[in-house]
Formats: C-alpha cells, sequence, structure tokens
C-alpha cells in the first residue's frame, strides 16, 4: 500500500509543501513497521495488529486524498487543506506510536508470559483517546491487584503519558482517572517515582485540577500534593498551588470531601514549614482557614492535627505571624483541641501553643485557662507534649505574679516527676520550667517539699556533653540550697562530685553552689565530731 500512496502523494497538486512532508512520512514508514514485525511475537500481539489496522487506515485515506488533489482544488480550498493537515497528523501519530511501541517492551513480556502491566503502560501512549481511557481503567485495576508490580515497571514514557492525559482536553472523566493513578504513584512514597513525577511536569495540572476539577478529581489532586509538596514545596507554591489548597480547606465540608480537607491541610502544612513561604501563604489567607478547622465541629481529626502543626510552623519564628494567629482566635481553637483531642493532648497543638503565650497579655492567658491546660497536658500528654507544656510554662512565667499562678495549678510536682523522662528533651525542658518558677517563694516551697524534686535535679549535673541540661538544675539548686534538708539532700545524691567536675569546666553557677554545699558539709562534719 505504501508505494502506492507515495507515488499518489508526489504527484498531487496543489499545497505541494504539505504533501512533501507527508510523502516524507509515508518514506519512514517500512523501515518503522520492519522494526516491529521482527519480532518474534509481532503476529500474536494485540496492539501488534491495532496499529497496524490504523496505519493501513491512515495510508488508503493518504493514497484516496493524494488521488483526488491531481490538479490544484477548484473549490473548497480550506477544507482540502484541512483534510491535507489530518492526514499528516495521523501519519506522524502512526509513526511515533511505532516507535513507542519497540520501546515499551511489550513484545518482550509477551514472549515471557508475563501480565499485561507493560502492555496497559504502552496503551497510554499510544491509540485515541478512548483506548487510553480504557487502558487507564485496566491499569488502577492492576494496581489494586499488585501495585508493587506495577511501580516496578513504570518508567519516564508512562509516567509522561499519564501526565498528557491530565493535560488533555479529553474528558473530565479522563483526568480523573489519570489524576487516580498519579495519586497512587505519589502515595507509593518511592522517590525516584516521585521526582519523575514533578520532573515530567504533573504539578500545573494537578493545581488546575485542586482548582477546577469534580468532587473526584479534586480530591485525587489534593492528595497526590500532599505527598509531593514534602519534597518539592517551593515548586507546587510556584505553580500556584496555595490558593487552591486554601479554599478546598475553606469549603471542605460543603463542596469537598473530608479525605480532600484533610489533604489540602496536610499539603498545606508542608508548604508551612519553609520559612520563605510563610508569608506568601499568609496572603492567601492560610491563617484564618486553620485557625477555623480548630473552631468547626464539622472537621476530622486529621484535618485538625494538620491545622495545628501548620500553626506551629507559621508562628515558630515570626511575631507579625504570631499576632496575626491569635487575632483570628488561634489560641481559642488550639485550646478547644487540645481539650477535644481523644487521642491524648496534641503534641503539635501544645507546640504552637507554647508559640502564641508570649503574644498575649497575663490577663488573657488567665482568662482563657491557659494554665490549666498546661497543668492537663503534664498529666496526660505524650512525652513529647510535656516537653511542649513545660517550655509553655517557662514562656509564660515572666512574673511573679504567673509563677505563682502556675504553681497553684499543682504544676511543680508534675514538672519534678518529668526529670525522670527518657527523654533528655522531656528533662531539660522541665528543668528550665522549674528554674524559672523556683524564684517564687511560693513555687520553691514546693519544690523543698517535693521528694523527687531534688534527687532528679542533682541527677541532671552529669556532666556528660550529651546532658545540657545541668545549667538549669544548677539555677533551681541555687534557688533551694539555703534550706538545710535540700542541702543534705544534694550531697546525698552526689551533688559535690558532679559539681566539682562542673567547675572545673566553668558552667555558669557550679563553683558557687559547690561552696554552699561544701560549707555546709563541713559544719556537718564539726556537729558531728562536737557531739
Amino acid at each position: 500500500m505504501v508505494p502506492a500512496a507515495l507515488d499518489a502523494a508526489r504527484s498531487a497538486g496543489g499545497f505541494p509543501g504539505r504533501w512533501k512532508a507527508i510523502a516524507a512520512k509515508l518514506e519512514r514508514l517500512p523501515s518503522c513497521l520492519s522494526d516491529l514485525s521482527s519480532h518474534p511475537c509481532f503476529a500474536r500481539n494485540a496492539l501488534c495488529r491495532e496499529l497496524l489496522q490504523s496505519v493501513a487506515s491512515t495510508v488508503a485515506e493518504a493514497a484516496e486524498l493524494a488521488a483526488r488533489c491531481r490538479e490544484p482544488p477548484a473549490s473548497g480550498k480550506l477544507q482540502t487543506q484541512s483534510a491535507v493537515d489530518a492526514v499528516a497528523g495521523k501519519l506522524e501519530l502512526n509513526l511515533r506510536d511505532c516507535a513507542l511501541l519497540v520501546k515499551t517492551g511489550v513484545l518482550s513480556d509477551a514472549a515471557a508470559g508475563r501480565p499485561d502491566v507493560r502492555e496497559l503502560l504502552a496503551r497510554l501512549q499510544i491509540g485515541p483517546t478512548d483506548a487510553k481511557d480504557r487502558a487507564v481503567d485496566g491499569l488502577l485495576e492492576a494496581m489494586e491487584k499488585d501495585e508493587r508490580s506495577v511501580l516496578s515497571v513504570l518508567g519516564r514514557a508512562s509516567v509522561s503519558a499519564m501526565v498528557q492525559l491530565l493535560t488533555s482536553s479529553s474528558s473530565a472523566r479522563v483526568r480523573e482517572k489519570a489524576a487516580a493513578v498519579v495519586c497512587r504513584v505519589a502515595e507509593s512514597e518511592v522517590p525516584d517515582l516521585e521526582a519523575l513525577l514533578v520532573s515530567e511536569g504533573v504539578l500545573p495540572p494537578l493545581v488546575r485540577l485542586a482548582e477546577s476539577g469534580g468532587l473526584v478529581g479534586r480530591e485525587k489532586a489534593a492528595v497526590a500534593l500532599h505527598r509531593l509538596s514534602s519534597t518539592s514545596a517551593r515548586a507546587v507554591v510556584g505553580h500556584g498551588g496555595a490558593g487552591p489548597l486554601v479554599e478546598i480547606c475553606r469549603t471542605g465540608g460543603h463542596s469537598h470531601s473530608a479525605v480532600a480537607q484533610s489533604a489540602a491541610a496536610g499539603a498545606l502544612t508542608n508548604l508551612s514549614a519553609v520559612p520563605e513561604l510563610r508569608h506568601a501563604l499568609a496572603h492567601e489567607g492560610i491563617v484564618r482557614v486553620m485557625v477555623g478547622l480548630l473552631l468547626d465541629c464539622g472537621s476530622n481529626s486529621s484535618s485538625k492535627e494538620h491545622a495545628a502543626e501548620c500553626l506551629r510552623n507559621l508562628t515558630s519564628d515570626d511575631d507579625a505571624l504570631r499576632r496575626a494567629v491569635v487575632s483570628e482566635g488561634g489560641l481559642r481553637g488550639l485550646l478547644l483541641y487540645i481539650d477535644d483531642d481523644d487521642g491524648g493532648p496534641s503534641e503539635a497543638a501544645v507546640s504552637a501553643l507554647r508559640n502564641l503565650v508570649g503574644a498575649v497579655s497575663p490577663d488573657t492567658l488567665v482568662s482563657l485557662g491557659v494554665i490549666q491546660r498546661l497543668a492537663h497536658v503534664l498529666t496526660a500528654g505524650s512525652t513529647g507534649a510535656q516537653q511542649q507544656a513545660a517550655a509553655a510554662i517557662c514562656a509564660i512565667s515572666r512574673s511573679t505574679r504567673m509563677k505563682r499562678a502556675v504553681g497553684e495549678h499543682g504544676c511543680v510536682p508534675l514538672l519534678a516527676r518529668m526529670l525522670e523522662a527518657k527523654s533528655g528533651g522531656a528533662r531539660e525542658a522541665a528543668a528550665q520550667a522549674l528554674a524559672s518558677l523556683a524564684t517564687c517563694a511560693h513555687n520553691a516551697r514546693e519544690m523543698k517539699k517535693d521528694d523527687k524534686c531534688v534527687p532528679g535535679l542533682v541527677q541532671l549535673l552529669d556532666p556528660s556533653p550529651a546532658n545540657t541540661a545541668n545549667k538549669y538544675a544548677i539555677l533551681c539548686l541555687l534557688a533551694l540550697a539555703s534550706d538545710n534538708r535540700c542541702k543534705k539532700l544534694m550531697i546525698a545524691h552526689g551533688a559535690i562530685g558532679y559539681l566539682k567536675k562542673l567547675s572545673d569546666m566553668n558552667v555558669a553557677g557550679a563553683a558557687k553552689l559547690l561552696d554552699r554545699l561544701d560549707r555546709g558539709s563541713l559544719r556537718t562534719i564539726f556537729s558531728t565530731t562536737s557531739k
């Protein structure tokens, strides 16, 4: 068929440049088909048969059109030109599909009797839209049965084909199915595949789908962006992803699924972890939306946790953002979440609370019941949450009034118990809080009465490099050293030995505390000798 069509194309009249290009494409067909047909499984492969049928149809159409164009068209010139361009496009597609079929390795898989995953991936790149639609269905089914096998054969060409389906002008249904495949690939947490998705340009179409897709499409886009934003946060913002994600969070309970809302909140949390992106996110309205998630009783626990993490990131080192969160009701939202979290007080929420306490007045802290919540966390929270609560107590103990209020809410014995925690960070936070509280006489009396306080502080005098809490332990013990009972407890638990080493290391306050204990030790010796 090709030689006849080639002769007809060369003798066709009108549009000489276009017919010359068609002739060049026809000349390339035999070698491409020869490469394909040289494989031993050529005759048994369905894709090969389909491609041959398509090539035959295109060649026949080219020959027929060329025969009708032996003379330049007298009328209907634009219509003829359009037909010629269409034939050229079909020929180019046939050549491309033929080359892709050779490259995909699907023929070798057929020879080995392997599953048809590679054939499905090849079909994503070959043929009309309806065939690609069926291929996506088959691929999703294959991933349900054995996702690992599908992921193991994904390559750049198949990933690129999935991205092209996301950007195609085909039906919304096809784009949503392609988004479902992309979502599964992104969630697989295979670093190479994540990088491949991003490098093949998946972010812009995902952002567009999150912005204007249907319910399913937005959900899949949000889930994929949640995963990809953990490694490509700047690129997501650069492609305009922040706005659509904020909007999904804002209208989650009304226009989107709980899954989409939670995924969007998680993606925004990933974005907020990058300091230079925070003010751009604030401009998109992220503060009000995240506070809204905490205050909305309809938000699920996953969305609320992401919101708490996001607020923690936003307020970690920026006073302007701290004030913005407080003005939007963030403090109240965090307190409500700490109260309502069934799994125990959230570490992220307590950490965000710690960031905010310095941005409000003592009266506000008292009226909102912040100290009571912190005492609750010290009682029922995880080690991480307790550490954050201790840091928050240290932050609010700026005045004698607040220090006394903390002590009156029973925090001193709770902090003393934290001195025995397995986590070094928790022990240090507790020691720092106790050192701050010890300057209040009421709290100092509480520490002197507590059996665990002095022994726990002495253990923190350990001079090993890994222990960074000894400076706080010294400050606290200095405040208690005027009491003879506490002084005897310090000596009995080995404080003098620790302090001699710390004094040699020039740790602040070590020599002063050692001097006090040494004098107390000598008096004890003389008193015993005289008796």
